[in-house]
């Protein structure tokens, strides 16, 4: 739909200034290109607010989703000494790591 109709859903006006808003630097070439995406989103936008969804229940995604992580189950431990003998460095049963900013070591 171009721009230049006077019910086209928006104008390369609108875009230009959305730009400007967002500091974004816009070629004419691009300005036309957007203009006509963002019409067409508009259009579709419009469109869905046609559809009768009176039975329709509210959802917050289209797909059911489940939890992929596997179950939290306990399994074997490893044995603290083999752990720490692996660290770069320990101390007193513990890891130690670099201390954290502002904070003497």
């Amino acid at each position: 739909m171009p721009s230049s109709e006077p019910d086209a859903p928006i104008t390369s006006a609108d875009v230009a200034k959305v730009a400007s808003l967002a500091r974004l630097r816009l070629d004419d070439a691009e300005l036309e290109r957007f203009t006509h995406q963002l019409a067409d989103i508009l259009g579709h936008a419009a469109d869905l607010e046609t559809l009768d969804l009176a039975g329709v229940e509210p959802m917050a995604h289209p797909i059911p989703l489940v939890n992929v992580l596997r179950p939290d189950v306990p399994g074997d431990l490893v044995d603290r000494d083999e752990a720490l003998a692996q660290a770069p460095a320990a101390e007193d049963g513990q890891f130690r790591v670099p201390p954290v900013l502002g904070e003497a070591p």
